[in-house]
């Protein structure tokens, strides 16, 4: 493996995490032909097939499984060298790559705007995507910390709440309980509710919150997007679940009411995330600490 570059041991690592060539050329903005090439080269190198397809899907053998491991390792002791070795010129530079759910994306790119204002040259990548996907990308050291509501069970992580998390039930203007005071979650029942998709965390407070209240809602329409969502509940299609942190816009136009329901707003927390074993370099311990300082403040004037 000494011959092995370290361009072919980053594309394999993205190739192998997505089980797709397809998704790596469009992850690394590569053509099909050159991600087979560069994995072809490094299995000559390695002397062992590292995928395998069985039908129409593809598949990591022991040796390609044991290689991810390892070129994951190998590349993070290189980032960690570089951001040690700039930190011993007396740099303020560095390298940070975040991921956050899909709902902390109407907040993520102003507290990395504030940050990028203080620590100018450190270059922060953002990664925006569901739960499923950000869990993905922490257990595989794919990048240094996450912003989410409830942290990954499955995770050996650090976690840390560090502001809370308003999620209510809102109405179109038209909706015959917008004006109506202490609902009761009850009456919710024969509405029709659209809502996130399986899996992800406002979906599972949603139902957290009506189990509680033995209530079974009705689901009408299924949306991986808030977005879309909220152009749903603003059309009068239904109701919906949904953190107030998506909402500023349509609250100050009048496009959307939060409705007055019993036990609402059902408030978690907002956490960052990292692996236990993530080596915090002086970039990613000093945007760690702002973020813990000026997250609350900027977020309170979003609720």
């Amino acid at each position: 493996m000494r011959n092995a570059t370290i361009r072919q041991l980053q594309i394999f690592v993205v190739a192998a995490s997505h089980l797709s060539f397809a998704r790596a050329a469009e992850t690394l903005h590569l053509t099909h032909a050159a991600i087979s090439l560069q994995i072809k080269q490094l299995e000559e190198v390695s002397g062992i097939p590292l995928f395998e397809r069985i039908g129409k899907r593809v598949f990591l053998t022991e040796a390609g499984e044991i290689l991810l491991d390892r070129a994951r390792q190998i590349l993070q002791l290189l980032k960690e060298t570089d951001e040690a070795l700039l930190a011993l010129k007396g740099l303020q530079g560095g390298r940070i790559a975040v991921a956050v759910v899909s709902t902390a994306e109407y907040f993520a790119p102003g507290l990395l705007a504030e940050f990028r204002r203080r620590q100018p040259d450190v270059v922060i990548s953002l990664r925006i995507d569901n739960r499923m996907t950000v869990n993905r990308l922490l257990a595989g050291n794919e990048v240094d910390l996450a912003i989410m509501g409830r942290p990954p069970a499955e995770l050996d992580a650090t976690a840390t709440a560090f502001a809370p998390h308003p999620l209510v039930i809102v109405a179109g203007t038209d909706h015959p309980l917008r004006t109506a005071q202490n609902i009761a979650v009850e009456e919710l029942a024969g509405e029709t509710l659209i809502v996130r998709e399986t899996g992800s965390g406002t979906r599972s407070a949603m139902e957290q919150f009506f189990n509680d209240h033995s209530v079974r809602p009705h689901i009408g329409m299924e949306m991986s997007s808030n977005e879309a969502i909220k152009q749903a509940v603003v059309a009068g299609l239904g109701i919906t679940f949904i953190s107030q942190h998506t909402l500023g816009l349509e609250l100050s136009n009048q496009r959307l009411h939060i409705l007055k329901v019993e036990g609402t707003p059902v408030m978690r927390r907002w956490h960052l995330v990292r692996h236990r074993s993530k080596h915090l370099t002086p970039a990613l311990a000093a945007f760690w600490a702002f973020l813990l300082e000026y997250a609350p403040d900027y977020l309170k004037k979003l609720s």
